[in-house]
């Protein structure tokens, strides 16, 4: 669908943008990064709608932003998953925002139960038929052709509208404070600097809750070897080796040290001289590594997690239970993680379960009858 946008790449254009944010008090906002190209992702568009006008805003142009991100920061900001856009606008610029967010994702779910793409919701209450064929551009390289413009563009045009059909359908169903406290909590998380990375979670991917502790060195020494290769080429991990190869490399390794014949998973084309020596020393190393060096099963919070009774299981089922009736998903209501921390916990106060969990009041309240059933 055709998008008229200004597209913004001179400082005297920025400047009479400026101008026109400081006339509103919201704005839907949308970014463009080049993650899917570069191991080190940067913004690489931003894209607003004010009103019914639409700009593009191009960060990599030689212009002063700092400006105009201050006065973005303080108005409301209307995303479809904000999560992403918000950190990498602070891992980029260091911005921090001031003002509210109303994300039309985290309404989606609160509404139809499961998180919506933009193009879903687009064509469900305004009837248009959006495109995500340029979803996957490497947003770095210039000049960007109409057709990557266009579809930056209706990242945000249509917005402002979906968000008012959701507000309407939040309100009327009661969670209007559970989308609000969430968008909340997601500003407070993104706010932050990345916390110091952790040995013992950065390598864990998903697929290892079946896996030995020496299959998990095994893991942990070829994502190791997978993190270099990508920051030495700039290119994403995946490029490199995807989570599924990890896993049947390291199942592979460890069958063969038993003399097991089942051949090596078949690598990826550019697996060849140094980058294919670097996996064989990985593999190599993890082969010799004595007990005491293998990671732990699992970790939690910083700390090992314990084994867990039968509590853990009814939690699980009975969250369930909640989320079915709410038409939720049961992760939106607790994650596994949250409700693991629970049954270490075993909190019967409402305080006592919303710090086990990190909980929102919203979780806290409609868990707390399950959790004193079980606990008292």
């Amino acid at each position: 669908m055709a998008c008229n946008f200004q597209y913004i790449d001179t400082g005297d254009a920025l400047n009479a943008l400026v101008k026109r944010l400081r006339q509103v008090e919201s704005v839907a906002v949308d970014t463009e990064a080049d993650s899917l190209h570069h191991y080190y992702e940067k913004v690489c568009l931003i894209q607003l709608t004010v009103d019914r006008d639409s700009y593009i805003v191009d960060p990599l142009a030689e212009m002063q932003l700092d400006p105009f991100l201050d006065l973005l920061a303080e108005k409301k900001l209307l995303f479809h998953g904000a999560e992403y856009d918000l950190r990498m606008l602070r891992a980029s610029y260091r911005f921090k925002l001031k003002g509210e967010v109303f994300d039309t994702m985290l309404a989606a779910q609160l509404v139809e139960g499961k998180a919506c793409s933009l193009v879903t919701l687009a064509k469900a209450y305004l009837g248009i038929e959006l495109t995500k064929q340029k979803q996957r551009s490497d947003w770095s390289r210039r000049p960007l052709s109409d057709d990557q413009l266009v579809y930056a563009c209706n990242d945000t045009a249509h917005l402002a509208a979906i968000a008012s059909h959701l507000e309407s359908e939040l309100k009327k169903r009661g969670r209007w404070e559970w989308h609000r406290e969430s968008c909340l909590r997601m500003v407070k998380a993104t706010s932050k600097d990345k916390s110091p990375v952790d040995p013992q979670r950065e390598w864990r991917i998903k697929g290892l809750s079946e896996l030995d502790r020496h299959q998990l060195a095994f893991v942990r020494e070829i994502w190791y070897w997978r993190e270099h290769e990508a920051q030495q080429t700039d290119v994403p991990p995946f490029k490199v080796a995807g989570n599924q190869l990890i896993l049947d490399l390291a199942l592979w390794a460890s069958m063969k040290r038993g003399g097991s014949t089942v051949p090596r998973p078949r690598l990826p084309r550019n697996c060849v001289g140094g980058r294919l020596a670097g996996l064989e020393d990985a593999i190599k190393k993890a082969r010799y590594m004595r007990e005491p060096e293998w990671p732990p099963l699992r970790v939690g919070n910083g700390i090992i997690l314990q084994e867990h009774g039968p509590e853990l299981d009814r939690l699980r089922a009975d969250s369930a239970v909640i989320a079915e009736k709410l038409g939720i998903e049961a992760s939106l209501l607790a994650s596994r993680r949250q409700l693991e921390a629970v049954s270490i916990a075993r909190p019967t106060t409402a305080p006592a379960l919303q710090k086990a969990g990190s909980f929102m009041d919203w979780q806290t309240e409609l868990l707390l009858p399950v959790v004193k059933k079980i606990f008292a």
